[in-house]
């Protein structure tokens, strides 16, 4: 490495890492190696025809706007059909509440942006989604972390760290990445009270939450923040900043995603996102939009639940079929992904490498931790999105050799 870069790199470069999940996944590119490591969507249920047929109707209808620069805030048609869709949860928004993004990355990086002085405490699940602490690692934050369980966030731990005045907290209440489990409608008022009365804003980030497999819907924190708190005018003020995304309904690779905030917050955002990259897509907006409309992503969303219900289910059983009895894992209600809680002691890092020889992967809990990750060492994530059914079995038949191997080691150990 060229020395002269290297004694000029900023110092907030000093503490960023590269991505756990990334790096995993060069690692199990090997057609061998049936893979549960990656959030990956199946590329299967990917409208593809329909992108077709959208992509020439957009360059012959539209061409020349589609390929042109475009405003910052996002091809308003696109934002009108957000707001449009929101309003069904009951988040009501207007198109001038809706800022796009290139992909919910890009989202988080702006609130990080915006929000972040260095040493500042933020407040987040533990475990939590490990690309949000990618993205608020740069800006130099520290974390606060709040233990979850089967019904989400524990709400009756917050109230001592909401003292300290953490600057935000960040939220995944449905179908948690990486847990897989979704915070209770109780949690989700007493959240929001704690909120009001300490002062201190959330971050609901919601890209799994039309991918609900059983149960019943849960409203939304941005809703409860309006409904409790009698806040009558929509987004114009509020506690809570709201995250989706295209990227598990439609597909990852058009990088488009959405946040939903008051116009001054909004009006911030754009500013930021103007410095990184004048505007999202204007092409992929266009065909986003093409292919959204007129009913068709509400008809592709049944789909992919169809789809990935089939495959949560096969991977549960399959766990209870294989896996010893002193193994637990979530039974999520939607979303991609369970975690596997294995007895104390536990390495998951060795496990990971005893899992490679079996060409099986998954990605190690520790990753999702914030600060030392200790937490995590006993603890894996598993996607079951990505795979075939027959493919799910043979995967988690393989990894319970693993894991039985793992067990055997730390018994004949103590």
């Amino acid at each position: 490495m060229s020395t002269i870069w290297k004694s000029r790199y900023a110092q907030r470069t000093l503490g960023v890492k590269s991505s756990a999940i990334r790096e995993l996944l060069k690692v199990t590119q090997r057609p061998e190696i049936i893979s549960f490591a990656g959030g990956l969507p199946a590329p299967d249920v990917f409208p593809v025809k329909r992108f077709e047929e959208a992509c020439h109707k957009v360059l012959s209808e539209h061409g020349a706007a589609a390929l042109q620069y475009g405003a910052t805030e996002g091809y308003e048609p696109l934002r009108e059909m957000i707001a449009l869709n929101m309003a069904r949860y009951g988040i009501l928004a207007k198109p001038e509440n809706v800022l796009i993004t290139s992909g919910s990355q890009q989202a988080l990086d702006l609130i990080g942006k915006l929000l972040i002085n260095r040493g500042d405490h933020v407040l987040v699940e533990a475990p939590t989604y490990l690309g949000a602490l990618q993205a608020f690692d740069v800006y130099g934050a520290r974390y606060l972390t709040v233990p979850v369980d089967q019904d989400g966030m524990i709400t009756e731990r917050l109230e001592v760290w909401l003292r300290l005045g953490p600057k935000f907290m960040y939220v995944l209440p449905n179908f948690q990445n990486p847990s897989g489990v979704t915070l209770s409608e109780q949690r989700r008022h007493e959240l929001i009270l704690l909120s009001e009365r300490h002062g201190i804003p959330i971050i609901e980030d919601d890209p799994y939450g039309q991918l609900r497999y059983e149960g019943e819907h849960v409203t939304p924190l941005v809703v409860l923040d309006r409904e409790n708190l009698r806040r009558d005018n929509g987004f114009t003020m509020g506690n809570v900043i709201y995250l989706s995304t295209f990227s598990k309904t439609l597909a990852p690779g058009i990088r488009l995603a959405w946040i939903v905030a008051p116009p001054d917050v909004i009006g911030k955002l754009v500013q930021l996102k103007q410095g990184a990259d004048l505007h999202t897509s204007t092409f992929n907006q266009f065909v986003a939009y093409e292919v959204a409309r007129d009913g068709f992503l509400d008809q592709h969303v049944k789909l992919i639940r169809e789809v990935y219900r089939e495959r949560r289910d096969v991977m549960l059983q399959a766990l209870h079929e294989y896996f010893p009895p002193e193994v637990t894992w979530t039974h999520p209600q939607g979303g991609l992904f369970l975690w596997v809680t294995m007895p104390p002691g536990t390495d998951s890092q060795a496990l990971f490498q005893a899992s490679l020889a079996e060409n099986v992967a998954f990605v190690p809990g520790d990753s999702f931790y914030a600060n030392d990750g200790r937490e995590g060492g006993r603890h894996m994530r598993l996607n079951f999105s990505h795979s075939q059914p027959e493919r799910i079995r043979e995967g988690i038949r393989r990894l319970s050799v693993a894991v039985k191997m793992q067990l055997h080691h730390n018994h004949v150990a103590v």
